[in-house]
């Protein structure tokens, strides 16, 4: 439920480079798409057929913007856990108290640590991140280390010191 959040954070990719070159793929197969299907020219030398003109249009002009818009890191704090996901590719995942050792805000370099910004695995455990260099690094009981992109990091930990605080907890 809404009201028990302690904490709720949604990032998603909106950064012009990579949206540019997600944008030119689209546009090319649009413009196939219309000047080879709705108005019957072929395009180029040597043109495609009309329907892998058709599954070119549908799978890089329309799902895949479609995808990268609806791609989303989204992090909750609640009384009794740690909760993220990467939505539409995983579904929410829970930490509960009891399996959650340490937490700390942690900066890191993406490119040269992770290789970019996903779901990527580094130096610093798996990695859920969508822009910046900032995030909260999370170690669990088990010693597996999570980190998870934030651009309000700060306010993560101090929810995360509330919930824990809590006197159900026994922390």
């Amino acid at each position: 439920m809404k009201e028990d959040l302690l904490f709720h954070e949604v990032q998603a990719f909106r950064q012009p480079w990579v949206w540019l070159p997600v944008l030119g793929v689209a546009s090319l197969f649009w413009y196939v798409f219309v000047v080879q299907i709705l108005l019957g020219h072929p395009v180029g030398a040597r043109p495609m057929s009309d329907p892998m003109a058709l599954a070119f249009w549908v799978i890089c002009g329309l799902l895949s913007p479609l995808f990268l818009w609806a791609l989303r890191l989204e992090t909750v704090v609640r009384p009794d856990s740690l909760c993220f996901r990467f939505f539409p590719i995983l579904r929410w995942r829970k930490i509960p108290w009891e399996q959650l050792k340490e937490y700390r805000v942690l900066t890191y370099r993406p490119i040269a640590e992770y290789l970019g910004w996903g779901i990527r695995l580094g130096p610093h455990g798996l990695a859920y991140t969508v822009h910046g260099n900032r995030g909260v690094q999370v170690v669990l009981a088990s010693g597996r280390r999570i980190l998870l992109g934030s651009q309000k990091p700060e306010e993560l930990v101090a929810a995360l010191d509330r919930a824990r605080a809590t006197p159900a907890h026994g922390l």
